[in-house]
């Protein structure tokens, strides 16, 4: 059972992929970077791309076809329209909320963007504008926002595990990709450290 539209929310996951894929083009220059460095990098960054350019697209035909239901063996069953209502808003905010986020943080990075884990090169600025003013690595953030909301949108066990899969490969990568910027940065980026939270503004 669904109180938002199936069709209408698998048209919206669409268009949001195409418009994160056309700012990403616009401001990167690229669509898919290679993954490279450790495998520990390159893992997360695959499971990343998968789930963004495989799992979403997916998603968003199932519930086109009006099948995500009868596919999905995790599938929840919530008999409460309210509590129903309250699952499918907050996974709209939510996955909405990532894919701004993921283009705000794309749009400020600009040609000092790299696939995650890397160190940063020669010519790259330390970026602190932006999103980046507020949590440390944004577009974390913003694919953790995507993934949670999709599973609150769709009310699937199995995509609330997915979750919590990405939640531990980011929190392993992220002591890796902070070590390569402190290398670089030095100090700025002590300071920087400091004053920012991670991947929640305030909290964590």
């Amino acid at each position: 059972m669904h109180i938002l539209d199936q069709r209408i929310l698998g048209i919206m996951i669409l268009i949001l992929l195409g418009s994160l894929v056309i700012v990403k083009r616009v401001t990167t220059g690229s669509v898919l970077d290679q993954p490279k460095g450790s495998l520990m990098v390159q893992l997360v960054n695959i499971f990343n791309l998968f789930f963004l350019l495989v799992v979403n697209p997916l998603a968003s035909i199932l519930l086109i076809t009006s099948r995500i239901t009868a596919i999905d063996p995790t599938h929840m069953t919530i008999n409460s329209a309210w509590g129903l209502m309250l699952f499918e808003i907050t996974g709209l905010v939510m996955y909405t909320a990532g894919f701004s986020l993921m283009a705000g943080a794309l749009i400020t990075l600009r040609n000092n963007y790299q696939l995650g884990g890397s160190t940063p090169r020669t010519e790259d600025d330390l970026v602190k504008e932006g999103p980046y003013r507020i949590v440390r690595h944004p577009m974390y953030t913003a694919a953790l926002s995507i993934s949670m909301g999709l599973a609150f949108l769709i009310q699937s066990w199995g995509f609330f595990c997915v979750f919590i899969l990405y939640f531990m490969l980011i929190s392993m990568l992220i002591p890796m990709e902070e070590y390569g910027l402190k290398k670089v940065y030095g100090d700025p980026y002590n300071v920087y450290q400091q004053k920012t939270k991670k991947l929640i503004p305030f909290i964590y």
